[in-house]
């Protein structure tokens, strides 16, 4: 059997540093997606004894030319992709856009994912069976996606918009697992829990960030980079989620999300949505 290849954005630091390392371990290629060359360089030195091998392709996945560039570096270099992993993601303290005219936060965190998604989709094909899998959060809960203003162009908050970008990713990895059910492609998203040790929030405003740190200090207060980081391998290799498709992970194992998140309307609208903003055909895949 050819040697599996996994691409995994966001896979310098944190979760997904350690699942890279340990899906390397198990004899996989990684193809890691990172913005800093430095941090690939060094993580590609320290796993280069591993009997896989961890390959690092610096991306800045607020760009969607960048994306498209990435995608077609990866076809390239590639000639199978079996799980392609959607781990990078950010929280920007002020509302700002990207060079497309789109909010950083719901850049990063959802339409990097769905175009990016796209763009590698004929490659996933021919790797049959094959899995997406999708780093969500729990924090969806307290969001609504409200289509008349969906980028906070009015009342910016942060946390708010890291949620609403997290409802965003677990609707499209939804829609996108009926769309695949005809295929042996699986899409599925986790919960990492909260992770005081992680640099997602490096840019949250001041008060949250010493909230995090505090939290970190506190025995039993949330979950380990080691924890997060199995629930994530699991949906790469575990045997059952080749098969199961559309669910939705936490510790508790297959959970429901949100209604908001699995309502089929709002799934479908959003991800017109997000065609229109990446300039895609809506109608894929």
């Amino acid at each position: 059997m050819d040697t599996q290849v996994v691409v995994l954005t966001g896979g310098t630091s944190g979760i997904g540093r350690i699942a890279a390392t340990e899906l390397a371990a198990q004899g996989m290629i990684v193809a890691v997606i990172g913005r800093d060359q430095t941090r690939g360089d060094t993580l590609v030195a320290e796993t280069n004894t591993l009997d896989g091998d961890v390959r690092f392709h610096q991306s800045d996945l607020a760009s969607q030319a960048t994306v498209r560039s990435l995608a077609a570096e990866l076809r390239e270099t590639y000639d199978r992709i079996d799980a392609l992993v959607h781990n990078a993601g950010l929280s920007s303290r002020h509302r700002s856009e990207t060079e497309d005219g789109v909010e950083l936060t719901f850049a990063v965190n959802h339409l990097a994912p769905y175009l990016l998604t796209h763009e590698l989709l004929d490659r996933i094909r021919t790797s049959e069976p094959a899995r997406v899998v999708v780093t969500a959060s729990d924090i969806h809960r307290r969001a609504t996606l409200d289509f008349d203003d969906l980028e906070f162009t009015n009342g910016y908050d942060s946390l708010q918009a890291y949620a609403r970008s997290k409802l965003a990713t677990i609707a499209f990895t939804f829609e996108l697992a009926e769309r695949l059910e005809e295929t042996e492609i699986t899409a599925n998203c986790f919960h990492p829990g909260f992770v005081p040790s992680t640099n997602l929030f490096r840019d949250a405003p001041i008060w949250t960030r010493a909230m995090i740190r505090a939290a970190a200090i506190i025995p039993g207060i949330g979950t380990t980079q080691q924890e997060g980081a199995q629930r994530l391998r699991t949906l790469v290799t575990a045997p059952e989620f080749s098969e199961q498709t559309g669910t939705y992970v936490t510790g508790d194992g297959v959970s429901s999300p949100s209604s908001e998140a699995s309502d089929p309307e709002n799934r479908e609208r959003l991800w017109d949505i997000s065609a229109d903003l990446t300039g895609v055909d809506p109608h894929w895949p």
